[in-house]
């Protein structure tokens, strides 16, 4: 489970755990998984537990962390936060996927309010699958005008808004791995307002629909396929999902609208390796018929997770169709588990709009480093650097892998 992205940068003093770590890790051909606590218990002269320990505590059905933070990212400047995961099985027997539960408040010194409740919850057997994400932000943030092309700053548009979100989905086991289920998703956007363009230029936002407010309220198809080992921290195993939305006046949209996303994920574990994992992302948006609001298009790091473009200012890009595509290199660095880095690259294209040409393709690439902060949910704190194009760089912060 994912803190989003540019929301805070956690005081670990990593340096130090990194050389801590590192050294910890020498002690002998058979090295017991460590993570951040241990080695804080270990300066404290708390006693690590044994090997039966773990293995007792690991079994425990609930795992829980919560974390303070402090930062500075993009579009946030300095930001505090505190946040919270949970992992656990719903029966004794854990013959269920892991279901995960995640909380957060954020406040930034550009004023910008994040709070969000996100649940991924599974029955016995895996029979239902019930997830939730309910968000409010109250959110000063620019966007970049509509379609993919680059002029970073002849583009800039500070806007605020304030954002209600629920989506609630409901699926039934079809077969061995693969789920299908309905939804139900709404996005309400209010007092929204703009400064424009500061060459005087009228903005895409006033040319594609200047409204305060929006409402967008819609059922839903989903058909999920999950085959991951762990939801948190992938090593194997492969993510899909299918989903189809319908947002309708009659259950309260001020238009129709109708969108399709497309979300598929692969892992790959290199062969004579302890950690090391290929990964692999696809991530297509398309709105198929009508007008979605200017804020619910398809945008850069606008996904549940706000994890889409490292390398880019959230809300970059922006239009009625995305296409993404990431590839990940995932290492261990400390042999006991606990540090690990990643090299990552990715690419993201945008509709042109009106005439819904994909024209311009976005790259970037980076690297990180993974800290483990819960080794029996194997839950890292994910720290990345990105790099795009005409100048655009920054750092992205996570709880868990971004996917």
């Amino acid at each position: 489970m994912q803190i989003r992205k540019g929301v805070s940068l956690y005081v670990f003093f990593f340096a130090f755990l990194l050389k801590a770590s590192l050294a910890y890790a020498q002690t002998g051909d058979s090295i017991p998984q460590k993570d951040v606590m241990d080695v804080v218990g270990r300066i404290l002269g708390v006693q690590p537990k044994s090997e039966a320990e773990f293995v007792k505590v690991a079994e425990k059905p609930f795992h829980f962390s919560v974390l303070p933070g402090l930062g500075y990212t993009l579009q946030t400047r300095a930001a505090a936060a505190i946040i919270g995961n949970a992992a656990f099985y719903t029966t004794a027997d854990k013959k269920e996927n892991l279901s995960t539960i995640y909380a957060g408040v954020t406040y930034t010194q550009n004023k910008q309010l994040v709070t969000q409740a996100i649940n991924n919850i599974w029955t016995r057997n895996n029979r239902f699958n019930f997830s939730t994400d309910l968000r409010y932000m109250k959110y000063p943030q620019s966007t970049f005008g509509l379609g993919g092309k680059n002029d970073l700053i002849a583009d800039e548009n500070p806007m605020s808004f304030q954002y209600l979100r629920f989506y609630q989905t409901a699926l039934k086991k079809l077969g061995k791995k693969l789920y299908g289920g309905v939804g139900y998703f709404l996005d309400y956007h209010f007092d929204i307002s703009e400064s424009g363009y500061s060459d005087g230029r009228v903005s895409d936002f006033t040319l594609y629909s200047p409204v305060q407010q929006s409402f967008s309220s819609g059922a839903g198809l989903v058909l999920l396929a999950d085959g991951r080992d762990n939801p948190i921290n992938p090593s194997k195993g492969y993510f899909g999902q299918v989903l189809y939305r319908n947002h309708s006046t009659a259950l309260g949209s001020d238009d129709a609208w109708q969108s399709l996303l497309v979300d598929l994920r692969k892992y790959f574990p290199i062969k004579g390796t302890r950690q090391n994992i290929l990964a692999f992302w696809t991530y297509n948006w398309i709105v198929l018929k009508g007008k979605a609001p200017y804020l619910a298009l398809p945008s850069t790091s606008w996904d549940p997770f706000t994890n889409t473009g490292r390398g880019y200012i959230q809300g970059r890009f922006r239009s009625t169709g995305m296409l993404y595509f990431e590839s990940e290199y995932r290492f261990g660095l400390s042999r006991n588990g606990m540090v690990g880095g990643v090299v990552f690259a990715n690419l993201q294209s945008f509709e042109e709009w009106p005439n819904r040409r994909f024209l311009y393709v976005q790259p970037a690439a980076g690297a990180g480093l993974r800290f483990k902060i819960n080794k029996y949910t194997k839950t890292n704190i994910s720290i990345d650097y990105g790099f795009g194009v005409n100048g655009s760089r920054g750092l992205f912060i996570n709880m868990g892998e971004l996917f």
